[in-house]
């Protein structure tokens, strides 16, 4: 019987080290892509660019799995990520029944994390340099945890764009913060090590698996607009990623 993981019209979940017989928490990871493309989505760079971030949120009490789309875009109307989004949610849903999930997703991928929210025993999302517009909804937000992050010098996704989302989102989650890290931009290398820091505390805090970190926490009380637009602070060399 042909395995189905060879199969590139369908999605696929890909698990990321060892996983707990009986997790706290599972973390979806989901990669960046194209507006437009219906050519297979692979382990290329935008893939391998989120590999440091799965390592991050991996301990003892997490599954984590990274999706790989069918195709690299979006595709307009048929928002292709979305859809494979969606279904991670409720495979991971399957493998891990009860168990609460966190999104993780990079420019599409962000778009592709934030629009899947509503997903069942979805517990929080994390945007990184996320691709959105001004039509993009917000409503299945509603009791989740938000974390977006947006770097200064970005060149491809639009900072404005998602600062605007995440005003309209605190009208329906009060859990939401959104960090600016400056000088860096959309492949998140110059400031790496505070990207995978914030991701592993945001996720972690999220879970339970960790306390909640107290930058984070700030962020998240604050009213907005200060909430929305803190300025993420550098991780100590020897920190924990």
């Amino acid at each position: 019987m042909p395995d189905p993981s060879d199969d590139e019209t369908l999605p696929r979940l890909e698990t990321f080290g060892p996983v707990p017989t009986a997790p706290d928490g599972v973390v979806l990871v989901l990669h960046g892509g194209r507006s437009v493309s219906r050519d297979p989505a692979r382990r290329g760079l935008a893939y391998l660019r989120m590999l440091p971030f799965a390592r991050a949120v991996g301990t003892p009490r997490t599954a984590v799995h990274l999706l790989r789309y069918r195709y690299r875009g979006w595709n307009g109307p048929a928002r292709d990520a979305l859809h494979d989004a969606e279904w991670a949610v409720a495979q991971a849903g399957r493998l891990h029944p009860g168990v609460p999930i966190v999104l993780v997703g990079h420019s599409m991928g962000g778009r592709a994390a934030l629009g899947a929210a509503g997903g069942q025993d979805v517990a929080a999302v994390c945007g990184l340099a996320p691709w959105l517009g001004a039509d993009d909804p917000v409503d299945q937000l509603a009791g989740r945890s938000v974390l977006i992050a947006h770097g200064d010098r970005e060149r491809t996704t639009d900072p404005a764009e998602s600062y605007a989302y995440a005003v309209r989102a605190a009208a329906v989650t009060d859990r939401i913060c959104r960090f600016e890290v400056h000088g860096d931009g959309h492949a998140m290398l110059r400031r790496a090590r505070d990207w995978t820091s914030l991701v592993r505390r945001f996720v972690l805090g999220e879970l339970g698996i960790e306390p909640e970190d107290p930058e984070i926490a700030n962020a998240m009380q604050e009213p907005p607009p200060g909430g929305l637009a803190r300025a993420l602070s550098r991780t100590p060399i020897g920190a924990a990623r």
